[in-house]
Order: structure tokens, then C-alpha cells, then sequence
């Protein structure tokens, strides 16, 4: 879809983080950047993972600052796993995504919303654009990608407290052996999407 030129006010990037996990919540995050702003400072940046967990800090507290300076905003929205598991992944993005877009309280007209890989934003924003691989096209969905996984990540960290026969805060939640291994051993939990342990038949 071609994006109409007007006189739209923002640049928004649009990523999710935790589409593909055995367990914990899917987070949508929503960068909005005022025209005209120098966007400079985004150059260089890679999406979240092709970063180490310090570059992705680096760029949550560079971003915070420009936030409290007005340079940028961003909102973010998650949704649990009870939802997913009732209603599916694709309706828990879309959800997030809406949610993350009216956070940042900018009207539909106002903006040019720019999402990555499968994600669309609600119909009200008529200048939309899904753009494969936009993590590594976008600036600013990359952007987007480290702020969610920056909060994706600190959740699971905390969560894991509450479980922590699983090790949630090393594999966030993904499939990996050793989290197969500890489901065998001690059954699933609250946060364990189940649809999903089904189609993968518990490893």
C-alpha cells in the first residue's frame, strides 16, 4: 500500500516480540517520532536480535531520555496468555497493536504508521504500511522491536521469580531444551500458552 503525503504530524513504527514462545505474554510496542524531529540518533541502529541484552539496554535508556526531551514517544501493550490460548496469536497482535496506537493518543490522520513482518494496524489508519522485514528496513520498527523485548524481557525476569523451576528469565519463555525438559519434569504452569505445547506435543 502506498502511503498518501499530507499533513500528517508523526512517523510511527509498529513490532511485536513473543509471537513464537511456549510461555508468557506477546508484547506490541508503538514508536512515534514528530516530523521534522532530527532523527538522526536512529542511524545505525539493528533490530533487537541482532543485539547483545547490553545494546538493547543501551538504546531502552537512550530512548527514555529523548522521551522526557518530547524528541520521541512510544507506548507498549501486552496481551496474557489466556487470550492467546482462546483466541489465537494473530488475534492477540492485533489487539496489542491497537492498544499500543491509542496509548500514544495521536489521531489516525495525524500519523504515518509504518509495521513489520504480519502486523496491521485497526482500519481507522488509513496511511498504513506492513513492510517485511521493516526490523532491518525501519529505523524506527526497529527501534520499536527494542523497546518491546526490553519489556518482554524484564517480565519473564520477574515472572521467573514466581516459577523458578523453569527458567524463564534465561530462555524468556521459548522453546528450548532445557525448558521442555523442566515442563517433563514439573508439569506447565499459569503462563505456558497450552495451545501451543499441543501443536508442538510437549517436546
Amino acid at each position: 500500500m502506498k502511503l498518501k503525503r499530507g499533513s500528517e504530524a508523526y512517523y510511527i513504527g509498529v513490532d511485536e516480540v513473543g509471537r513464537g514462545p511456549v510461555a508468557g505474554v506477546v508484547t506490541v510496542c508503538a514508536v512515534a517520532v514528530p516530523k521534522g524531529k532530527n532523527k538522526a540518533w536512529l542511524r545505525g541502529i539493528k533490530d533487537s536480535k541482532k543485539l547483545t541484552k547490553q545494546q538493547r539496554e543501551e538504546w531502552f535508556e537512550k530512548t527514555i531520555e529523548k522521551r522526557n526531551n518530547r524528541t520521541i514517544y512510544f507506548a507498549v501493550s501486552s496481551v496474557g496468555v489466556r487470550y492467546i490460548d482462546v483466541s489465537g496469536i494473530t488475534k492477540a497482535l492485533r489487539i496489542a497493536v491497537g492498544r499500543s496506537l491509542n496509548k500514544l493518543r495521536i489521531k489516525p490522520r495525524e500519523c504515518h504508521v509504518f509495521l513489520d513482518g504480519l502486523l496491521y494496524a485497526p482500519s481507522k489508519f488509513k496511511n498504513q504500511k506492513t513492510i517485511v522485514k521493516g526490523d532491518e528496513k525501519k529505523s524506527i520498527i526497529a527501534l520499536a522491536s527494542i523497546i518491546a523485548k526490553v519489556y518482554r524481557d524484564r517480565k519473564m525476569v520477574r515472572l521467573s521469580k514466581l516459577y523458578p523451576h523453569y527458567g524463564f528469565d534465561v530462555h524468556k519463555g521459548y522453546g528450548t531444551t532445557a525448558h521442555y525438559k523442566s515442563i517433563k519434569k514439573y508439569g506447565i504452569c499459569e503462563i505456558h500458552r497450552k495451545s501451543f505445547l499441543k501443536l508442538t506435543n510437549g517436546r
